[in-house]
């Protein structure tokens, strides 16, 4: 059953314009000029009850405006959409208790109240009867290893204890529906595994719905089996990950340092070697980078055919996301 559904959304805005100088009449000088601006152009999607999917792009592309449709906070031009059957224009007061929203980069929590006093607060705001929210509150706790800092004031929290407990306050009212904008954003790897494993576990414990938004590939490719993928305001791919992996994330980026005197000689290996799938991308000094489709050759297969004892250290990542979105974008038609 699908949980959410638009059809056809399109957002306009009006941008003030600057003036170009001091020429022209006087009451020209002080008339303000706008310029119309497509944010959303003719978005059509469906998201599935219990399904966690990837909603992303590039600054500017349009997804943030979608997800403010999505949740009543923005009114479409045009088109159509509906939340758990309702309106998020019309009936944005009763959606509100039905969803939930993370944005990594601002706080919903009091920072002076422990989570335990903010969890009870946000209970308050949503109409929940006090038992029904400690309740809510015990199952979190042990579901989601919150025990040690429940009581524990929020601005004495890590960054990644406070994430976890952002993403708990959302869910005291039991939303079908988690809206996450970049929930890892700031974090170091060992705690975006961790909060990774609380999205999972919070997808398999309650079924909840999850719509994320993220420029980090790790939440994508963990989290995620489903991408849509939109730029200026279209949706220029809407795919599963399996596709995705095996169309873009086979692609690596090594960068590997040498001994400074070892640096031509494995540059004259690797471009004699003619390899297909291997691309050098920039040679200084003792450092080499490479891209490398792991479809067609294996980083161990290219490791082994360089000199061992002259390599000092390796470092293999995914083709950056915007890098993998621009060129996803510069396919289409």
């Amino acid at each position: 059953m699908d949980v959410i559904t638009a059809k056809e959304l399109r957002k306009n805005f009006k941008v003030k314009q600057k003036k170009g100088g001091l020429g022209g009449s006087f009451s020209s000088f002080f008339k303000q000029e706008y310029k119309e601006v497509e944010a959303v152009k003719d978005i059509s999607f469906q998201v599935g009850e219990g399904e966690v999917l990837a909603f992303i792009g590039p600054n500017g592309a349009g997804k943030s405006t979608t997800i403010k449709m999505l949740t009543g906070i923005l009114y479409p031009d045009s088109g159509e959409m509906k939340v758990l059957g309702l309106s998020p224009t019309t009936d944005r007061k009763k959606l509100a208790y039905e969803i939930g929203t993370v944005f990594g980069q601002k706080e919903q929590l009091w920072t002076h109240l422990t989570p335990y006093d903010n969890f009870m607060f946000f209970g308050k705001v949503y109409d929940r009867k006090k038992e029904e929210v400690i309740k809510r509150i015990d199952e979190m706790k042990e579901s989601f290893e919150l025990e040690s800092f429940m009581n524990t004031p929020v601005r004495n929290l890590s960054l990644g204890q406070r994430i976890r407990c952002e993403i708990a306050a959302s869910l005291i009212h039991s939303p079908k529906i988690l809206f996450l904008d970049e929930p890892t954003i700031g974090l170091d790897p060992v705690v975006k595994e961790n909060v990774r494993s609380f999205i999972k576990k919070l997808n398999r414990s309650y079924n909840t719905t999850v719509f994320l938004t993220s420029h980090d590939v790790g939440d994508i490719e963990k989290l995620c089996k489903r991408i849509i993928i939109v730029n200026d305001g279209r949706i220029v791919m809407n795919d599963s990950m399996d596709s995705l992996k095996y169309q873009y994330l086979n692609r690596k980026q090594m960068e590997i340092r040498f001994k400074e005197e070892a640096d031509a000689e494995n540059e004259i290996r690797i471009r004699e070697m003619n390899r297909e799938g291997v691309r050098i991308l920039k040679v200084r000094e003792n450092e080499m980078k490479l891209e490398v489709d792991t479809k067609i050759c294996q980083v161990n297969e290219l490791l082994s055919l360089m000199n061992g004892e002259s390599i000092l250290d390796v470092n293999i990542a995914n083709i950056p996301l915007e890098q993998i979105i621009t060129e996803i974008y510069k396919g289409q038609p």
